[in-house]
């Protein structure tokens, strides 16, 4: 139980566990078409995205970082090819879209905090707990949280594009833990989905690895709002 352990780190992944996206992405993305003088319909741009983003991060993994991209050409690709599945050749009008998605997503107004995240983070460092967001999110996150007002309660923001490597490889986790300067120990993860990314899991590096085999108490979070799940690990 978590509650029961000497806790050194607490670390979080970011998007729907302490944010989410305000609007759905093919509202978003029809509603910035419109702007521009395209009609798409928000439907079909949902499925199109989805189809785009998984061929995207199959053929470029964690922003293509290792092909010479920048998370920035990745997400314009992301978005050109959304719009080509979706029936529109106008390149040009889709390059400004994309510019201006890319923007809109780096800023608060495109996300809103889950009920009940920073009354959880606050509770958190209370208790003397130490917390890190350790993500696979881009370059924008930070700024993010700042806008937030929740940076203040993390050590450090460890992102995917920043450490070179996504969860679940093993070094992004062993990054988090030089950076906290912490011994090795088990350090849970608090997540949306449990074992995805090996958030809700309790990971440790003993030789650059993560360990599987002990979970996080049920609790902890699923699609709730965080503190549901986290009344357990912060209680005394």
């Amino acid at each position: 139980m978590i509650h029961r352990l000497q806790l050194r780190l607490l670390t979080w992944d970011v998007k729907d566990t302490l944010l989410r996206i305000r609007h759905p992405v093919g509202e978003e993305y029809a509603t910035k078409a419109r702007a521009h003088g395209l009609e798409v319909e928000a439907d079909t741009l949902k499925q199109a995205f989805g189809q785009a983003f998984r061929a995207q991060s199959h053929s470029f993994p964690n922003y293509g970082l290792s092909h010479g991209l920048t998370s920035y050409q990745w997400w314009l690709d992301v978005v050109l090819q959304t719009f080509h599945l979706a029936g529109v050749r106008d390149a040009q009008t889709v390059a400004s879209i994309a510019d201006q998605l890319y923007k809109d997503f780096g800023k608060p107004c495109t996300w809103q905090v889950l009920e009940g995240a920073e009354s959880t983070l606050k509770v958190c460092r209370k208790r003397g707990l130490r917390l890190a967001v350790v993500s696979n999110f881009d370059r924008r996150l930070e700024d993010i949280l700042v806008g937030f007002g929740l940076r203040e309660y993390f050590d450090f923001v460890l992102t995917s594009e920043a450490a070179g490597w996504p969860k679940p490889d093993p070094r992004i986790f062993h990054e988090a833990l030089q950076l906290a300067q912490t011994p090795l120990c088990p350090v849970p993860g608090i997540g949306d989905a449990i074992g995805s990314n090996n958030q809700g899991e309790l990971w440790s590096d003993p030789e650059l690895g993560v360990a599987d085999g002990q979970r996080a108490e049920k609790g902890i979070p699923g699609s709730r709002p965080v503190n549901c799940g986290l009344k357990a690990a912060v209680r005394s």
